[in-house]
């Protein structure tokens, strides 16, 4: 048995499959569609990334910020201590003698502009102490005063018993604290037997003198944010006229310590 076919047969099956098998896309245009994105996908893509970038900046600002405020209230914690130890190094060393008094007057005044000025036999170590080299007992100045940020300052200024006050020091103070809201000095007083905020015995060294001290963060913050209250004993009694030049009696013994003076033998024999 043969099998015959003839090309008009041959043509009539190819072009019946032809017409049967569905149109397939071309490679080009099937990459196109896998590739592009839609406009509203790009503007989804942009909002996230936007919120993404606006998160990481918030997250970023609010880090700055909080690092600023504490340094700016560790800044303030250190200053304080500073100043309270400046005060009582150098309340602790305070001196008065009698036969000079207006050399060693003890002068305290309270206020927006509250100042302390005493007599002290200062350490090598106090601050500022090489530019005196060893002129040892100096005048101590404590004063508040305008800064230069519209803040107020607490400086200290010092000066030589036997020379004035120099131009440079006067000018520029060393300053201990700035952005002050409030430096106010009372003094026990004996014969009250009460606190006082006015020492009017200038030449005479009180017992027990309260520091009190507040401080901001910033020149723009109205309220303290530290607040340090120290009471500070002065061991120093004023030394009497006869114990600086002594006319001593024949058998050589000095003239009796004045009452309370007990405890000062061995400072005035330093003296």
């Amino acid at each position: 048995m043969k099998l015959s076919l003839n090309s008009s047969d041959f043509g009539f099956r190819i072009s019946r499959f032809h017409r049967r098998a569905p149109s397939l896309p071309s490679r080009k245009s099937a990459r196109r569609g896998e590739s592009a994105f839609t406009l509203v996908e790009i503007l989804i893509a942009i909002g996230i990334l936007s919120l993404v970038i606006a998160a990481i900046f918030s997250s970023w600002t609010a880090i700055l910020r909080g690092s600023k405020v504490g340094l700016e209230s560790a800044a303030t914690i250190q200053r304080s201590r500073i100043v309270i130890r400046t005060l009582e190094d150098s309340l602790a060393s305070a001196q008065c003698f009698t036969a000079n008094a207006q050399y060693y007057s003890f002068v305290a005044e309270n206020g927006q502009e509250a100042s302390l000025s005493f007599v002290a036999r200062l350490a090598k170590s106090f601050p500022r102490g090489g530019r005196f080299g060893d002129f040892d007992v100096r005048r101590l100045t404590f004063s508040v005063q305008a800064g230069q940020e519209n803040d107020r300052e607490l400086v200290l200024r010092q000066n030589s018993v036997f020379t004035g006050m120099d131009v440079d020091e006067k000018e520029h103070p060393l300053v201990l604290a700035k952005n002050v809201k409030e430096f106010q000095l009372q003094f026990w007083d004996a014969k009250l037997n009460d606190w006082t905020d006015e020492w009017l015995q200038t030449n005479q060294i009180p017992k027990l003198v309260m520091v009190t001290l507040k401080l901001a963060n910033n020149a723009q913050s109205s309220v303290a944010q530290e607040e340090i209250t120290r009471i500070i004993s002065l061991p120093s009694i004023a030394v009497a006229g006869s114990w600086q030049m002594p006319a001593l009696p024949p058998g050589g013994q000095p003239p009796p310590l004045p009452p309370g003076g007990q405890g000062n033998n061995q400072q005035i024999r330093k003296l």
